[in-house]
């Protein structure tokens, strides 16, 4: 519920700009010195680039395999740029869980799963099952949605239940 709120909140906030250069007398809604194309560069998916409503949720791990946390939000500066990421520590079904920001520059985004006890023997064959020509797998569908399998930040939990909680 608090994660669905934070999105449209962020929907509304996103959207105020727009609405606000809105033509009044039935104009053109253009900026100055901008005309209106017909083609735009940012038309199809490139790689590297993860749609923002996606990356919440995500898995975040450390560097010894350990799940620490998810990403709860993702906080902008004055440019669009993603200062922080805030992420959730501890807690069971969002109670009592730990929220911090974590600069986004400390995190690492990893396409591949997490190699674990249970997938070790599958070497070849889990990395084979990621590409477009082989059989659909969970790790090829996450890529085609513009997110990362899991997030990966040099801390552990007992780091992060330390940082000040990040308080909306």
């Amino acid at each position: 519920m608090k994660k669905s709120l934070c999105m449209i909140a962020s929907a509304m906030l996103l959207a105020a700009p727009a609405l606000a250069q809105a033509p009044q007398n039935g104009g053109t809604a253009t900026a100055p010195n901008m005309h209106p194309t017909t083609s735009s560069t940012a038309s199809m998916h490139k790689e590297g680039e993860w749609r923002a409503s996606k990356l919440v949720g995500v898995n975040v791990y450390n560097n010894g395999n350990e799940k620490i946390g998810d990403i709860n939000d993702l906080i902008l500066d004055s440019s669009g740029r993603i200062a922080n990421v805030v992420i959730g520590v501890g807690g069971f079904l969002g109670m009592g869980e730990h929220n911090v920001a974590v600069a986004f520059d400390q995190l690492k985004f990893a396409k591949e799963p997490m190699k674990t006890a249970s997938n070790d023997g599958a070497g070849k064959t889990g990395r084979a099952s990621t590409s477009t020509t082989g059989s659909a797998s969970t790790s090829a569908n996450r890529n085609d949605n513009w997110y990362p399998d899991h997030v990966v930040l040099n801390a552990n939990k007992d780091q992060l239940k330390k940082m000040p909680e990040f308080k909306y």
